[in-house]
């Protein structure tokens, strides 16, 4: 019986097709597919066993001892995990590694069953080449950089702009010591998929944050940071107090709105105030340890504010954050930029009327060639 097979178009992800990943969850840890579930057809110690037999005995050794892992009440248990996605999703498709014989055994079991899906070619290793190809095509496109002191509210202009690509948000961090997200960072392969994924709509200008190419835990890939490094900019100015009030709304209202439904009322709290007491820590060598404790008292006195209803509170501590240690920081970094990189300097509305009008303006690049080989 031939078992179908589909190619490895990145069309399958651009129309959020359902995909059934059956490598091991350790492999699905490091990074999956967008869209994809992961219902393996080996645990990760059957796979390790699997893999010692074949390095010892050979590729038919090593099936043999696979069939005799996963067989009986395991293999049921197996296919009817595929069967019970298959119902719900009977278009989902099955992928592996490399496409071979994983996703083939898969296929076998659920045709057995009578449900008959086709595997990708090239299984996860093409879809993957063929989104990081699209990121190192997208360093050709036309590229924007939104500049500007901490709390200019960069990260929602970019989400106001169609063409925006938000880095934060990809790898689910603000960018910053205290923007750290409440649920686990991707893996470095799922930022980068996550990226991909969002540069498959936009073949024209593309908009961008300014970043660090170290964003968290992921780095931006080589390629597309040297471009952002070359790239024109816009810089955002916002007075004080309006930053003070985005700041809070970034590291209070909105991390304690995640906190909240995560993990409830006590622990939510408990660990919303953990995370940001330790995130302060980490500025000691910046800050010196007397103003570090300076600002440590004033944040513990806003939490205890906060309890009793007083939410303004944080501005103490958050006042002197932003003009002790973002400021300096990234006006240090400004001078270091050549001036003449910035199109427009102004407030946030004429900040996302500027990369509008450059957007609309900017040359664009022939999709085709946005295309991976």
């Amino acid at each position: 019986m031939s078992l179908p097979l589909v190619e490895p178009d990145l069309s399958l992800l651009r129309e959020g097709r359902v995909l059934i990943d059956v490598r091991a969850p350790v492999e699905f840890a490091q990074g999956g597919l967008p869209g994809a579930v992961n219902l393996p057809l080996m645990d990760d110690e059957e796979r390790h066993l699997v893999g010692i037999e074949y390095k010892e005995r050979g590729q038919q050794a090593a099936i043999e001892l696979g069939q005799r892992l996963v067989s009986g009440g395991i293999k049921a248990a197996r296919v009817t995990a595929w069967h019970s996605l298959l119902q719900a999703q009977p278009e989902a498709i099955v992928y592996c590694f490399r496409g071979g014989l994983r996703s083939q055994i898969a296929q076998q079991w659920l045709a057995d069953v009578g449900f008959e899906r086709p595997r990708i070619r090239g299984g996860w290793k093409a879809m993957r080449q063929g989104l990081c190809a699209r990121i190192d095509a997208a360093a050709e496109q036309p590229l924007l950089v939104i500049g500007g002191l901490t709390g200019c509210a960069k990260t929602a202009l970019i989400q106001r702009l169609p063409n925006g690509l938000d880095l934060e948000g990809c790898a689910r961090h603000k960018g910053s010591a205290f923007g750290r997200h409440p649920l686990p960072a991707p893996s470095q392969i799922d930022f980068e998929h996550a990226m991909g994924l969002r540069l498959l709509s936009l073949d024209g200008p593309l908009v961008v944050e300014d970043e660090s190419r170290q964003i968290g835990a992921a780095s931006v890939p080589l390629a597309f940071w040297r471009a952002m490094e070359q790239a024109p900019r816009i810089r955002v100015e916002m007075p004080l107090d309006w930053r003070i009030g985005q700041i809070q709304k970034d590291y209070i209202d909105d991390l304690w709105a995640i906190y909240r439904h995560q993990f409830g009322e006590w622990l939510g709290w408990t660990l919303m105030r953990k995370q940001l007491a330790t995130a302060l820590s980490r500025l000691r060598k910046r800050l010196g340890s007397a103003r570090l404790s300076r600002i440590a008292r004033l944040q513990a006195l806003a939490f205890r504010e906060h309890e009793r209803g007083n939410t303004q509170a944080h501005e103490a501590w958050l006042a002197p954050l932003l003009t002790e240690y973002y400021d300096p920081m990234y006006r240090y970094q400004l001078e270091r930029r050549d001036p003449q990189r910035f199109l427009h300097v102004g407030d946030w509305d004429s900040c996302l009327a500027a990369a509008r009008s450059w957007s609309a303006e900017a040359p664009r690049h022939d999709p085709e060639r946005l295309q991976p080989a």
